[in-house]
């Protein structure tokens, strides 16, 4: 065989070869998107959704259950809801559309560094006199310690303004006053309503927050079960978790019809 032979063989062996590896790698490829489908499906469906979900540290934006809330019905880009979330959604709005009355998210999922962002700029608003305990009472008065949002579960949504102010105006009170006779009718509850003997402890009332409850239901339940006040950890102030018996008080310190 002559010299100038042996690269023509080479080169018919390799162009035999090449698309076998591409077929394998594509293979390949396909079992291991699925099985991280699949893994993601478990966080959320399975008998015991994972504690990481629970607290909010997984990305929403690449999980298979959870889809981007349109500019049509919402403020921004880049909010997401578990799929089924945002169908009941669309379904509430588009009756509220018939009635006068327009939804709009501001807020949907956070995860836990979304939510830690936002705790630790009113961690550092607070008066720099007080103890760590007293500063974090503060800021839980509307806002939660990350890891213990019920945001991080693609069920709540804060709708239309988050000033107590907007729903003492008409266009407000008109809102307040469909979600409250109507929303049950989509599954949405609002979990934080006045507080009261029936709610003693926990965040003030917000009239914008609505929780999708067949899912939330379970989520809650889970948390209560598989969550520990050890788990709430990296941010400023989470030392404070224990002496404010955080979970009792706040994560299920919430609107009994929301239970």
């Amino acid at each position: 065989m002559s010299f100038s032979a042996k690269p023509r063989m080479m080169n018919s062996q390799l162009s035999g070869i090449v698309p076998v590896i591409l077929a394998v790698a594509f293979l390949v490829a396909i079992l291991v998107f699925s099985g991280r489908a699949q893994g993601a499906e478990m966080i959320i469906r399975g008998p015991q959704v994972s504690k990481e979900f629970l607290l909010g540290r997984f990305d929403p934006s690449r999980h298979p259950d959870f889809v981007e809330v349109a500019l049509t019905h919402g403020n921004k880009r880049g909010m997401f809801l578990q799929r089924e979330t945002y169908k009941a959604f669309l379904s509430m709005a588009e009756e509220g559309k018939k009635n006068g009355v327009k939804l709009t998210v501001i807020s949907a999922t956070r995860t836990f560094g979304h939510q830690k962002g936002i705790w630790e700029a009113k961690w550092k608003k607070q008066p720099a006199k007080l103890n760590e305990t007293d500063r974090a009472i503060g800021v839980l008065r509307f806002t939660s310690m990350p890891g213990t949002s019920r945001h991080h579960w693609g069920t709540d949504i804060d709708l239309n303004s988050l000033e107590n102010d907007y729903f003492q105006k008409a266009e407000g009170q008109r809102l307040y006053g469909w979600l409250s006779a109507r929303a049950k009718e989509f599954g949405f509850c609002q979990p934080y309503n006045p507080k009261g003997p029936e709610r003693p402890y926990g965040y003030e009332e917000e009239k914008w927050h609505w929780s999708y409850l067949p899912l939330a239901k379970l989520y809650l339940s889970q948390y209560a079960k598989r969550i520990s006040l050890q788990d709430l950890k990296g941010f400023a102030g989470s030392n404070t978790a224990v002496s404010l018996d955080l979970i009792e008080r706040y994560v299920l310190g919430i609107n009994n019809d929301c239970r």
